[in-house]
């Protein structure tokens, strides 16, 4: 329905030259008896033409050719809203196109030969996924689900760091614990505050005494125990993000970066291009030349880089590798510190637009209204296992995709596991299961799907199921192109109570043969989009229930 009005109003460009140079935005209006779609056009372009907005809106009707088997009316209404009506026999013929792509209804061809990178999750391996990263993981694996369906070839990149601090305290702490086993306490007797406090921490050193008995007493905790430690931790993190059904192409460790001199070549970079210096035995990047407000160490007085240098070579390595999309998925802690990266590209001539940085906010797990703690089994905070035990994977990411990023989610345990409509991931995996149990109840009674006489479908539930479906190909581009998952789960929750409201008012079984085989088309259609949007999603679509 909408490419239809871009088209007619494209067309109209001929005549009327001003609509070349304003955006098409068509809408759905709140209120049914305001037609379909509606457009504020005329007013928007009023006072550039000095025209009075009914004047505009009646010259761009006048200028449409439009079918009237396809549009039955267009309206002025109010101040200038121009009001479509489309005829609804047109209506039903997305059932026709949805039939016949099936599981590519929706899919858009829009960035084909396109390539993007979404980096996500990009957890160091010191410990389990938690909570928070379970938010980055599952919005980074649908974002990347949302740009295959727009054209897309998408490579799902996780990015960590095997070394520095964290990590020889990593090592520290599996070896004291390990100590601990063959009952030699740690110094002063406690175990390090500052040491990863973790079950698996215990595990993990457990394991090695087993393996290894009392053999490992004078080896360097930077040796078999971190290495043992990292291997372990990131095959649990491997398991965990398979749990709930994302697979990363690529891993890429920072230490890459030293070892292929691009640091080191980085930085000669820099200093040729007279965009660092030196003070304090410290290296800086002149930032404010770039248009931040101060300049940044990127080479601290021991040597050691800050996290800017690593991420702008990084990410350099990321244009070498011909993407013409990069997503980089963080939480908002960094939402200060990625800027200086962006500008450290852009001022050794990296077009800075092809990365798109998203900042999601931060997950507090709800139950009967106060903020729990799961387990203390980890450490003190919670897992995205334990989560995934708790709810289950779809309700995982369905609750994790159904805010806006940019919100702090409140994920309430007691809605997740509610087996009633007041959750939202029943209330979809049930209206797809009930149409199959449709489906199965309309073949024992000898009906069957046609397509043949879907300009019976003429009630006001069809018809608003009907345009509900139209605008679900416009609902993936738009979510897409802006990274909102959240506006898919609103859009089939809208579908799925259009549905749920048709069933109860229009009958199959027992209708006349020809508007029974018409409903049953109808319902495929929409079994289809909720499957669609459920599989960008990374939910199931279950036959029973």
């Amino acid at each position: 329905m909408k490419e239809y009005l871009i088209n007619i109003f494209t067309q109209a460009q001929d005549k009327l030259t001003y609509l070349k140079d304003v955006d098409l935005v068509f809408t759905v209006p709140a209120q049914a008896n305001h037609g379909d779609y509606a457009t504020n056009l005329a007013m928007i372009l009023a006072k550039k033409l000095k025209q009075k907005p009914l004047d505009v809106a009646k010259e761009i009707i006048a200028n449409l050719t439009t079918d009237p088997k396809v549009i039955e009316k267009i309206e002025i209404a109010g101040p200038g809203f121009i009001n479509f009506y489309f005829n609804p026999s047109y209506n039903t013929k997305i059932i026709n196109e949805i039939l016949q792509h099936g599981k590519n209804f929706g899919r858009a061809a829009i960035h084909t030969g396109k390539k993007a990178m979404v980096e996500f999750v990009s957890a160091n391996p010191t410990g389990p996924l938690t909570v928070g990263h379970g938010r980055n993981a599952v919005v980074g694996d649908t974002v990347a689900n949302m740009l295959e369906w727009i054209g897309y070839t998408v490579d799902r990149e996780y990015y960590f760091n095997n070394a520095g601090r964290q990590m020889r305290v990593l090592g520290d702490s599996v070896k004291l614990r390990y100590l601990e086993l063959l009952g030699q306490s740690a110094k002063g007797g406690d175990f390090p505050e500052d040491y990863y406090q973790g079950e698996y921490i215990k595990e993990i050193a457990a394991a090695l005494k087993k393996e290894y008995g009392d053999k490992l007493v004078n080896e360097n905790p930077e040796g078999i125990f971190k290495q043992r430690a990292e291997k372990e931790i990131f095959a649990d993190i491997i398991k965990t993000m398979e749990r709930i059904g994302i697979k990363m192409k690529n891993f890429y460790n920072e230490h890459t970066l030293y070892e292929d001199g691009k640091i080191k070549s980085l930085l000669d970079e820099f200093k040729k291009e007279n965009l660092s210096y030196e003070k304090e035995d410290a290296v800086w990047l002149k930032l404010t030349e770039l248009g931040n407000e101060q300049d940044k160490v990127i080479v601290k007085s021991s040597g050691e880089p800050t996290y800017r240098l690593p991420d702008i070579a990084y990410h350099i390595t990321k244009y070498e590798r011909g993407y013409d999309l990069m997503i980089d998925l963080f939480g908002s802690d960094h939402n200060a510190t990625y800027p200086d990266v962006l500008a450290g590209l852009r001022s050794l001539g990296y077009d800075d637009s092809k990365v798109k940085v998203l900042i999601h906010q931060f997950v507090t797990i709800m139950q009967k209204g106060e903020v729990v703690k799961m387990s203390t089994r980890k450490a003190n905070y919670i897992t995205l296992d334990e989560l995934v035990d708790e709810v289950g994977s779809d309700v995982v990411r369905y609750f994790f995709n159904m805010r806006s990023i940019t919100s702090h989610l409140n994920f309430d345990i007691e809605l997740a596991k509610k087996q009633s409509d007041e959750n939202p991931v029943f209330y979809l995996q049930y209206a797809h299961a009930r149409i199959s149990s449709i489906l199965r109840m309309t073949n024992d009674e000898g009906l069957v799907t046609s397509a043949e006489n879907l300009n019976l479908l003429v009630a006001k539930e069809e018809q608003n199921l009907l345009k509900k479906l139209h605008e679900f190909p416009n609902e993936i581009i738009y979510s897409a192109e802006n990274f909102e998952a959240h506006r898919i789960t609103t859009y089939l929750e809208e579908l799925a109570a259009l549905f749920h409201r048709f069933y109860t008012e229009c009958r199959i079984i027992g209708s006349e043969k020809k508007l029974a085989e018409a409903r049953i088309a109808l319902c495929i259609a929409v079994q289809t989009v909720i499957r669609n949007g459920l599989s960008i999603l990374g939910v199931n679509a279950p036959e029973k229930m």
